[in-house]
C-alpha cells in the first residue's frame, strides 16, 4: 500500500487555543508538536499493521511547521516545510489520502475551526461548494482517482468530512465544546484510537469513493472583514465586491487550495 497523510497543528488532541499553534517560543512550540507527531506517528503504525510493506509519504501542512522531526516514525518518509503547491507531490500512483490533526472549515463550529487562514479568509467555494481545507484536498486527489479514507480531529472534522464521503473512517480525538473549547482524549488514548481506525481505513479502502466533481473548477474566495482583495486581484482574479473574488481554472491544482 502507498498512502499520503496530510496534516494541520489545530487537530490533535491538547491543543484547542490559537496560541498553541501560533507565536509561541521554539519550546513551547515543541511541546505542542509533540501532540501531532504522536499521532502522524500511531496512523503510520495502523497503515503498517494492515500493511508491513506500505510506504507512507507525510507533508508537514501547518504553515510554521508542526512535526517534531527528531520524533518522526523510523518508517514514514517525510515532506517537511518549504516551498510547496498543490498537488503537494500526491500524485496517482497514492491508494489512499488521510488526514491527521486535521479541523473544521471556517464558521463550522469547530475547534480553531478556519479555512486556510484564520485570520484572513471568511469562505472559499468550489463551483458553489463551500469546502474548507479537507473538502479542497479531497477534492484534489479525487480528481486523481485517489480516495480520501480517514480523518482524525475533532468531532465536527469528522461530521464534514462524512458529508463529503459518507463512509471515510474517522478517529474523533476530542469533542468541540466551542471554537477554542474542547473536551479531549488523553495523548495515549487518542493514539491507540487512530491506529486503529487507520487500519480499519486500510481495509476499507476499495469501498471508498474518491471525492470528485468534475470541472472546469470556479473558486470563490471571501475575505474578512477589513482584509484587502488586492492581492487576488493582481494575481489575475475576477472581481465580485469589495470582499470577493472569483478564479476559474481547469486545473484545480491551480487555485489557491
Amino acid at each position: 500500500m502507498k498512502a499520503y497523510i496530510l496534516t494541520d497543528l489545530e487537530g490533535p488532541a491538547m491543543i484547542s487555543r490559537f496560541a498553541q499553534t501560533r507565536d509561541v517560543t521554539p519550546e513551547e512550540k515543541k511541546h505542542w508538536m509533540y501532540f501531532l507527531t504522536g499521532e502522524i506517528n500511531a496512523c503510520i503504525d495502523g497503515i503498517l499493521d494492515f500493511d508491513p510493506d506500505a510506504e507512507v509519504i507525510v507533508w508537514d501542512g501547518h504553515g510554521s511547521g508542526g512535526i517534531d522531526e527528531k520524533s518522526f516514525h523510523k518508517r514514514g518518509k517525510l515532506i517537511a516545510r518549504g516551498p510547496i503547491r498543490a498537488p503537494y507531490y500526491l500524485d496517482r500512483s497514492f491508494d489512499a489520502l488521510m488526514f491527521v490533526g486535521q479541523h473544521a472549515k471556517m464558521g463550522d463550529r469547530g475547534v480553531l475551526c478556519h479555512t486556510y487562514s484564520s485570520k484572513s479568509i471568511e469562505y472559499y467555494k468550489i463551483n458553489g461548494v463551500e469546502l474548507g481545507e479537507f473538502g479542497c484536498r479531497a477534492l484534489m486527489a479525487g480528481t486523481m482517482g485517489v480516495p480520501t479514507t480517514f480523518v482524525a480531529g475533532d468531532d465536527v472534522t469528522i461530521e464534514e468530512a462524512r458529508e463529503l464521503v459518507p463512509n471515510i473512517v474517522g478517529a474523533a480525538v476530542k469533542q468541540a465544546l466551542s471554537r477554542e473549547l474542547a473536551i479531549h482524549l488523553s495523548h495515549e488514548a487518542a493514539c491507540e484510537l487512530i491506529r486503529e481506525q487507520a487500519r480499519v481505513a486500510c481495509e476499507r479502502t476499495p469501498e471508498i469513493e474518491p471525492y470528485y466533481f468534475p470541472g472546469p473548477y470556479t473558486q470563490e474566495i471571501r475575505v474578512l472583514e477589513g482584509v484587502s482583495i488586492q492581492g487576488y486581484l493582481d494575481a489575475g482574479a475576477e472581481y465580485v465586491d469589495n470582499r470577493t473574488v472569483r478564479i476559474t481554472k481547469e486545473n484545480i491544482c491551480e487555485l489557491s487550495i
